[in-house]
């Protein structure tokens, strides 16, 4: 295990994420299988693992007592956990603040955040008086080093990074969204600042464990031994202001890769890094649908479809998985793609040639299937 220097300790470039344990049953609700994730945990610690993160809202709030439960047989000062206040989920910070201590049966939290901030929710963070109170916190020893995870534009993250010198923070960061994102801005932001960064969503909630055809060969071939994932976790590790890289893992499989990938402390040559941005050029062309709203179909329709919108509806889907379909619920459409005929008038006056009797039946079948807000 490969390990970096955080101001007075040590701790490994690979996190576990416990928003993904193993479970019985599908969906939100589902139990988690504290056997199958107690194995993993177990892995994880005995190769090297020392940061695990989890959150007040995670596995409705059983994440914590999991991971609480399978940290309590291991010496206190074998790992570092990390766990995050949701203003959305109960503002009531100091009631927050204890119930975790009282799930994870601990009396310290080394990593605190503030949780998830966005545009929305900066504003009851700054406000609500939670900052001043995990200071002081800190200042008691209960909470170690005190951060902060985003998801707010560059310009809010700015301001939230600003309101005094974090230990930490945490950052959607990976290969695709340095590209076709924010993230490299948002990496620079915190890097100015001197702000260390743990990094969420290195593989995109696992969609860079499998790319298309054509870009996961050009990897294969340059490393034959490496998973798709192994290159994403090997992108952020390249970084120099990254600290701890987290992966949400819910199968023994994959923390055996992972554990793999930083155990090789080969890193990714030009050659590589050109290959890999090739590679993400390519994902991202052949994942996508070129429509470039034009609204040639659309006049013609029979069934009043919009159909551009329910394409870019298609290509979020594609990109961010399946919740990114309930963004079809705000498409202003007479039709829906259900409702396609399949007649072809739309392809006959795109200039991209857009097989869209094709796409729309696949829509409307993936969102016959979507799963429920949580």
């Amino acid at each position: 295990m490969e390990y970096k220097a955080f101001q007075d300790i040590q701790l490994s470039r690979l996190g576990m994420g416990n928003m993904r344990l193993p479970t019985d049953g599908e969906g939100f609700s589902a139990p988690i299988n504290y056997e199958k994730a107690h194995e993993i945990i177990d892995y994880g610690m005995a190769h090297g693992i020392t940061y695990y993160d989890t959150a007040y809202v995670y596995h409705g709030g059983d994440s914590e007592r999991c991971l609480g439960a399978a940290l309590k047989k291991y010496p206190r000062d074998s790992f570092y956990v990390a766990t995050k206040f949701n203003y959305g989920a109960n503002p009531d910070y100091k009631a927050v603040f204890a119930e975790q201590l009282a799930r994870l049966g601990m009396d310290r939290i080394d990593f605190y955040l503030i949780h998830a901030v966005m545009d929305g929710s900066i504003d009851n963070y700054l406000n609500c008086g939670c900052i001043d109170y995990f200071l002081e916190q800190q200042k008691a020893g209960r909470i170690k080093y005190l951060g902060f995870s985003s998801h707010a534009s560059p310009e809010n993250l700015r301001r939230f990074a600003d309101h005094h010198q974090w230990d930490f923070a945490q950052l959607q960061l990976n290969y695709f969204d340095w590209n076709y994102s924010t993230s490299k801005e948002e990496y620079q932001i915190l890097t100015d600042r001197n702000i260390p960064v743990v990094v969420m969503e290195p593989v995109r909630g696992g969609r860079l464990s499998s790319l298309t055809p054509g870009a996961e060969a050009l990897l294969k071939e340059a490393h034959p031994d490496w998973s798709m994932a192994s290159w994403a976790l090997r992108f952020v590790r390249s970084l120099p202001n990254v600290q701890v890289i987290l992966s949400g893992m819910s199968t023994l499989d994959q923390i055996v890769d992972n554990c793999r990938t930083f155990s090789d402390p080969e890193p990714l040559s030009d050659r590589d890094m050109d290959l890999l941005m090739k590679a993400c050029d390519l994902f991202h062309n052949q994942l996508r649908v070129p429509c470039t709203a034009c609204r040639y179909c659309t006049p013609d329709c029979p069934m009043e479809i919009n159909i551009p919108e329910f394409l870019k509806v298609y290509n979020d889907y594609k990109v961010d998985g399946m919740m990114a379909l309930n963004r079809a619920d705000a498409v202003v459409s007479e039709g829906k793609p259900a409702d396609c005929i399949g007649c072809g008038s739309c392809t006959s006056h795109c200039p991209q040639g857009i097989a869209v009797p094709e796409i729309m039946p696949l829509l409307a079948e993936a969102l016959s299937h979507r799963p429920p807000r949580p």
